[in-house]
């Protein structure tokens, strides 16, 4: 009986690797497809010239500064308030029917296909509101669908935070804010971060709502009252139009570079974040 149960428990374990070295191999494949094309059309001239003739020449510059502009425009909207609302359903409601309403939403709001954020950010932001094809009608629409991914991670990471810490800051004399701001909010941190990275990865990576709302201008941005192009934009409009798929695949293979780099440093920002605050703690 034991040897049965030994053998199940090797073979469960052999499935997983398998089914993650599985997982790792597509991810790798793909990986691996983009820098073997895209390697060959990076240079400093494509990194630091503007695009020309629709993208066919030229570099990515204004598409890059574009991206930046627009991903951090979008979480530096969307953290706040996806903090704040993690906070009141974790800290401030009790759980009932008004905190399943709302978890209910905010899962629905994120299993919502972009084209219909960027629909409704084309409608209310673009039209209604006269923003036009802007950074900041398109950070706006990324905000609203970043918002439930920033929402879930860090009420997760909230509710990892034991109940002594908050009973022992009570029992000194701070208050419920006080806790919450100084106790719960740093450990919770590394929690908060992944959904910001998970927030960051989708906004930099989205297309359809982005043509809707910040429109595909090739020109370098100078305000968020400007339209402009994404990275992933840039390289779908290369690739569709058939424009040039050398450019396409440099696009991509900077787009990657961009998405590593900025979740290395989101990563090594809240790590350090986290351990000031444990610190001062």
């Amino acid at each position: 009986m034991k040897g049965a149960a030994r053998l199940e428990e090797r073979i469960a374990r052999i499935v997983l690797w398998l089914l993650a070295g599985c997982t790792l191999l597509v991810l790798l494949s793909i990986i691996a497809h983009i820098l073997i094309n895209g390697i060959s059309g990076l240079s400093w001239d494509f990194i630091s010239q503007n695009p020309r003739r629709m993208g066919k020449e030229g570099g990515i510059l204004s598409v890059i500064i574009g991206t930046v502009y627009l991903t951090a425009a979008g979480v530096v909207l969307a953290t706040p308030i996806g903090v704040g609302a993690a906070i009141f359903l974790t800290e401030y409601v009790k759980k009932g029917r008004l905190v399943q309403i709302i978890r209910f939403a905010t899962e629905s709001l994120a299993a919502v296909p972009s084209i219909i954020f960027g629909l409704f950010g084309f409608v209310l932001f673009v039209i209604t509101l006269k923003m036009g094809w802007s950074i900041l009608s398109g950070a706006l629409t990324l905000a609203f669908m970043i918002l439930p991914t920033i929402i879930r991670a860090a009420e997760e990471g909230i509710k990892t935070v034991p109940d002594s810490y908050r009973e022992g800051s009570l029992a000194l004399g701070a208050t419920k804010w006080h806790t919450i701001l100084k106790v719960v909010l740093p450990s919770a941190l590394p929690g908060i971060a992944t959904g910001v990275i998970l927030g960051i990865g989708r906004a930099i990576g989205e297309t359809a709502a982005v043509i809707l709302t910040a429109g595909s201008s090739l020109g370098l941005p100078t305000s968020i009252f400007e339209p402009t192009r994404t990275l992933s934009v840039h390289l779908y409009i290369l690739a569709s139009e058939g424009i040039s798929s050398q450019n396409a695949y440099a696009s991509a293979t900077v787009l990657i570079i961009v998405i590593v780099i900025i979740n290395f440093l989101a990563n090594r920002l809240m790590a350090r974040l986290a351990g000031s605050k444990s610190i001062s703690h």
